[in-house]
């Protein structure tokens, strides 16, 4: 007999929790149902918790990760792989600076084709800021220039180094695996006006224990039916990744959310996808295991990731045995 997939079922409990609370005002003027603080686990030894009852967009996922080990913060390397998930900041940004304009302006798709064809347009308004990649590759990193009493610039542009969370980590993994400080920040009080959306999740913890690499993450804004799927698969192949690197195999990975909601335009999705059967996460397996080649210089060698699924993925639930994809950086 097939085992049962609680973890899976944990999550629709909460989606059914969340249908249930009571509505609150947000801060994109839509609404939402909300809750303080909630956990779930997965044993990422048993599979890979990619939801089943809803498709979730694994190469985005996979995409988006890697840029963030890159320490890249332009969309301009999303864009190159097929990633379009964070265009929408950048384009807002770009529509408010030429809403005016007499001859107009592009449509979102002519925009990310301006990002990949012009490097000059891209560094305009293709970087997000001071964002997940810069937070944990570049944390602290600023030019910085002192200025008169009038408000004049006075002196020479001093640079403040930033520091590499993920090299340190994991050399802390490596050399001090009982250490209760293996922690990655991506909040900084100083700079989440500096990005075009606060990060939402904002610290992770790793944890060592009889050869086994466990990760939790706190997500203080958890966008339930659209984003906390996202982010399971993508701090579950984070815990992969690092486990890999440091010569260890995969723990627990466990989501924890501070305001956790559901947005009302969500509410019919969500009670559709109540309606399905959780099947078995599928197995991920990582082939041509490169280790970080050089952290300092933020390459990362990932040549291919297989993604075997023992489930119909497909809302549609067509069968399909295999999903695999390359990426070179």
């Amino acid at each position: 007999m097939a085992r049962i997939n609680e973890e899976e079922i944990s999550y629709l409990m909460l989606l059914s929790k969340l249908l249930k609370a009571a509505l609150k005002d947000d801060r994109t003027g839509t609404g939402t149902s909300e809750i303080f603080g909630h956990q779930m686990r997965f044993d990422l030894s048993k599979g890979f918790p990619l939801l089943t009852t809803k498709k979730v967009h694994f190469k985005s996922i996979a995409i988006e990760l890697l840029w963030f080990l890159k320490g890249d913060t332009n969309i301009r390397y999303l864009l190159q792989h097929g990633c379009t998930i964070w265009t929408e900041w950048r384009y807002k940004q770009y529509v408010k600076d030429y809403i005016n304009d007499p001859l107009g302006y592009l449509t979102q798709q002519e925009f990310e084709q301006q990002i990949l064809d012009s490097p000059v347009f891209a560094e305009k308004y293709g970087d997000i800021g001071k964002g997940y990649g810069h937070q944990w590759r570049n944390f602290g990193h600023n030019t910085e220039c002192k200025y008169s009493g009038d408000g004049y610039p006075i002196g020479e542009l001093t640079t403040v180094e930033g520091f590499d969370q993920i090299s340190w980590v994991i050399n802390e993994i490596k050399t001090n695996p009982d250490s209760r400080r293996l922690i990655v920040s991506g909040w900084n009080p100083h700079e989440v006006n500096q990005v075009d959306l606060p990060p939402c999740h904002t610290m992770f913890q790793f944890h060592v224990n009889e050869g086994k690499l466990s990760c939790q993450l706190y997500q203080r804004s958890a966008d339930t039916f659209l984003g906390v799927p996202f982010n399971i698969a993508s701090y579950a192949l984070l815990t992969h990744i690092i486990a890999l690197e440091c010569g260890l195999t995969v723990g627990e990975f466990i989501w924890t959310g501070g305001c956790v909601h559901l947005y009302k335009n969500h509410f019919e999705q969500a009670k559709l996808q109540l309606t399905r059967s959780p099947r078995q996460f599928p197995k991920l397996v990582i082939k041509n295991k490169k280790s970080f080649d050089n952290m300092n210089s933020k390459i990362l060698k990932l040549l291919t990731i297989i993604l075997i699924h023992q489930l119909k993925q497909r809302l549609q639930y067509e069968s399909i045995r295999r999903a695999s994809w390359r990426t070179t950086l």
